[in-house]
Parts: structure tokens; sequence; C-alpha cells
């Protein structure tokens, strides 16, 4: 066996089909090998993708066959073949192999730790670091890394400024979540940030608009599938911006993701198992119907002029990993209300002339062709109320008490697009939110939900912006003033309405994938019960 072959081109699986016809090399990796009398069904993989090949004993030298027929999976290896249309093949294209190089055979009496059957969750998240080599777990890297590259772009492209707060802070940036301490020089206290927020509303006061995006960390000890301790978070923060246009900046914000997964990823989706026309519906434009105008006083959404589906639950699974519980099954429907045109489709509104220069006055009236629901904390809490009247949910939810991931997954799975729920009641919201000036025991604040029964993954906030108000609110929490005065000069010196939202990653990761559990969607995760590997 020859080393790479000089006349085959270097590609990626990812790029074959541009070379139908022709002999290419290929680096990468054994992942599955069948047999059949004298052909050989070898399957590449080279971290683009995989790719079956064919291997007739008559057409290539015996000691090659005889190599690979006893090849061990994972072996590392160079490949040259030539690149046939198959339409029959998950890619569209086979390799007939003409020549293969090793770079590394392992022994077989240390073989590859995971094979190709069912595996438990607890073994495959020990051997992690090897389980990411299968071709669903690959896949899902592969659209998180789109889903992070597009959040930056939508902000890059709108005018935002990067700046990056500092993971070591000297206090909690909303006073209620338990944080990691550690002890820095002297007799100081340090903390692992849970936010950037409180930072970046300096950086905003400096540059109009800004954004962070980093790790952040969370000592709670939850055990759901929705919790890591170690995540990663985007969050914008704009100056001179309402609620209504955060919440309109949020919906331009993921649709553009969801555009740019659907635009590079639709084969590994199906890799995954995710129903793609579920992520199809985000950006397609929602048709009016004369139900759309009914009042949801009653409390619940307005039905959509075509009903989807409900929690979509992966036909394609991990050959590793064993069945899991799924989420119950639920119908739902959309809503729509007319709204302002700016926000949808991936375009900032804060490019929109206001009367004040900078300032995002908000909807205006009009209809757009992308529109996600809006209900306020009331309507929400009347939805639910209905709901466990009709036996579809166990708990009767509580006025004034914050939804729990029932009450959102059951919230979500009422609509195709991703559904906003704002005003909620200001007690149970961060210190640092700005009161509703219609009623002020409710705050300006929005949570998003994603559809398909994934719940919150953006939360967001008109914020403060009062001296003597933030004081008393930071005082009624009981956190020490002190270690928030640089933050109350924000409010001393130029204040301005300023508003910002949060998203983690991973659950955004969670949701435009389909997957169970967060634990897929990091290279590496960190829960209550894991640090290794």
């Amino acid at each position: 066996m020859s080393t790479e072959n000089a006349a085959a081109p270097l590609t990626t699986i990812a790029t074959i089909g541009q070379y139908e016809g022709q002999s290419i090399t290929l680096r990468g990796w054994l992942y599955n090998l069948r047999s059949s009398g004298k052909l050989l069904f070898p399957t590449f993989r080279d971290g683009t993708g995989t790719i079956q090949g064919i291997v007739p004993k008559a057409a290539v030298p015996e000691a090659l066959f005889d190599t690979l027929k006893n090849l061990t999976l994972e072996s590392s290896v160079v490949v040259t073949g030539k690149v046939r249309a198959d339409s029959r093949a998950p890619s569209g294209f086979e390799l007939d192999v003409e020549d293969v190089a090793i770079t590394q055979r392992i022994p077989d009496e240390t073989p590859y730790p995971i094979q190709l059957k069912e595996a438990g969750v607890d073994f495959l998240m020990e051997h992690r670091h090897l389980w990411l080599r299968t071709p669903r777990q690959s896949a899902i890297l592969r659209v998180r890394a789109t889903i992070m590259r597009a959040a930056a772009e939508y902000f890059d492209t709108n005018g935002f400024f990067r700046t990056d707060p500092p993971i070591l802070t000297p206090n909690a940036c909303e006073g209620t979540s338990e944080l990691f301490e550690m002890d820095y020089f002297g007799d100081d206290k340090a903390f692992l940030t849970q936010s950037g927020q409180l930072y970046i509303e300096a950086t905003a006061m400096a540059l109009g608009k800004v954004y962070s995006f980093g790790p952040t960390f969370r000592a709670e000890k939850s055990k759901t599938r929705r919790h890591l301790t170690e995540f990663w978070m985007i969050e914008p923060e704009v100056t001179y911006l309402d609620l209504d246009g955060l919440m309109s900046l949020a919906e331009g914000f993921l649709t553009h993701i969801v555009t740019r997964v659907l635009e590079t990823h639709r084969t590994d989706l199906k890799v995954i198992g995710k129903d793609i026309s579920k992520l199809e519906a985000i950006i397609a434009p929602t048709v009016p119907s004369e139900s759309s105008s009914r009042s949801r006083a009653e409390g619940s959404a307005s039905p959509a002029s075509t009903p989807t589906n409900s929690v979509f639950l992966s036909g394609a699974k991990d050959p590793c990993i064993s069945p899991e519980a799924t989420h119950p099954s639920t119908p739902t429907s959309a809503s729509q209300q007319a709204s302002e045109a700016e926000g949808a489709g991936g375009f900032s509104p804060l490019n929109k002339p206001s009367p004040e220069k900078g300032f995002s006055p908000g909807p205006s009236t009009g209809t757009t062709t992308n529109r996600f629901p809006r209900l306020s904390y009331d309507e929400a809490h009347a939805m639910l109320l209905d709901a466990h009247a009709r036996g579809l949910i166990e708990n009767a939810h509580t006025y004034g008490d914050d939804f729990g991931s029932p009450d959102e997954t059951y919230i979500s799975n009422q609509f195709s697009k991703p559904v906003m729920v704002h005003r909620y009641p200001a007690n149970v919201k961060a210190f640092y939110m700005q009161p509703d000036p219609q009623d002020p025991t409710k705050a300006l604040c929005v949570d998003v939900l994603a559809p398909e029964g994934y719940g919150e993954i953006i939360g967001g906030s008109q914020r403060v912006d009062d001296y003597d108000l933030l004081k008393s609110r930071i005082e009624q929490h009981n956190l020490p003033l002190a270690a928030f005065q640089w933050y109350l000069d924000l409010r001393k010196y130029g204040s301005v309405p300023h508003s910002g939202f949060g998203m983690g990653i991973e659950r955004c990761v969670a949701w435009i994938c389909g997957l169970e559990h967060v634990r897929e969607t990091i290279p590496f995760a960190r829960t209550l019960n894991r640090i290794y590997p």
C-alpha cells in the first residue's frame, strides 16, 4: 500500500461531490466495515461526514483486500478512490477504493471501546472523548459551530461591538443563583460569572450596541435535562431600546440562526434525526387567518390555519445510545397577531429611523411575514389554568409564581414558532428589571420559549435606568450595596433606557437539533454529577 497519491487531490467528504468521476484522497478513520463474499464495504469518516467505500476483491491487490478485511474500527487511514454518484447513499456518493495507507491500526487485543451497538448513557458519557466520533454526535457539534457563528454574525453585521466581560467577578449578577466561589488574593473572594450582563451594560453606555459571548457558570443543584453547570451564553445589550424593540431583536436573531443552519446542515440534521420541516416553519411566512384576530383574553392562543404536529421525537438514533424516555405528545397550534414589519428575517429593528436618535420606539402597526407569537404573563397563566381544567397538565399554575419546566413545555408546545411571554410579576424576576409603568407589579421582561416543548431559550428585559429605583431594588434583594456601586454609577452619569437578553447556546442547540438532553449539545458536559472527562 502506497502513501498519498499525488495525482488524486486531497479533499473532504463534505466537498467530495465536486470530484464526481475523479480519483481523490481522503484522510480519516474507518468507522464501520461490512463484507459480502468478495466485496468489502468500508465506511470512512473524516470529521465532515461519512462515506461508504466499495472494494471488489478482483479490483485491488490481494494484500490490500486482506488488510482492509482485517482492519479494526477507528484505525486511522488515508484513502484513495474514485468518486461515484449513487442516489441510494446518504451523501449521494460512494467511493470506489483504489488504495489505503494505514496511519495507525488499533490492535485486536485493545479494540475501540465504543462498538456499533447500544450502550448506556453513563458508559457513553464516561467515554465522551470517543463518543464524539460517532456520526450523530459529530453532526451535532457541526450544527453547534454554525449556531455560534451565526449568533455572532447577526450582531456583527448589525452594528454591534463584541466586548468581553470578566469571568471572575466580585458579586452575583442576579443575587438568587448559587455561584461557584473561589479564594482570590489575600482575604478576597471571587465568583465564576453567571452572566456578563452587568458589565456589558457599562460597555453599552460607551458603544451603544454591544454583545458578549463566552462561558458562564451556575452552581444550581439541578438534575433536569435542561441544565448544565458550565455553558456558553451570548448576550446583547442596546441603549435607547425598549422591551418591544428587544423582542423584535430576539425574533430577528433567532430567525437568522435557523436560516443559517438550514442553509448548511440539512444532511447533518437528517443524521441527527431532526424533522427539518419544524425548522422551516420558524422562518416560513405566516398565513393570516380569520381566527388570528380573536382575543386571547380567554387565555388560549388562537388556532393556526395549518396545525403542526406535537413534540418531535427523533426517528434516527445514535447507534451507541440506549432508548430514553421521551416527551409526551401534545397537539400544537400557532398564534399570530398583526405587528411591526421590522425585526423579522434577520433584520435588526435598530436600523429603523426614529424620533429620538438611536432609540427604537418598539413595534409599529402593520403585518409581518414572519411573526413570533407574543403572550403576556397573564395570558399564559390563563392558558395553563385552562389546560389543567381539561386534564392536559398535572398541576395548576399559581398566579404570581414563575413558570416551571412543565409549564414552559406546555405553552411552547402550542406554537410552531418560538413564543414570547412578557411582563412577568416583578417579584419573581431579577432586581435590575424595569417595572412596567402601566402596572408596576410587572417587570418589562420577556422569556422566549422554543417550540416542540423545549422551553426557555432566551431571557431578557428592559433595565432599570433610574438611580434611586435601582438602589432601592438592590437593598430590597439584600445585596451588598458596595459591590454594586460601580453598577449604580451607570445610572448616575448619563443614564438612558436600555435593554438586553441572554441566550444559552446549549439550549438553542438542543431545540434546533431536537435533542432530549443538553448533555449532547456541548463537547464535554459539566453537570451536577459529572466533571470527567
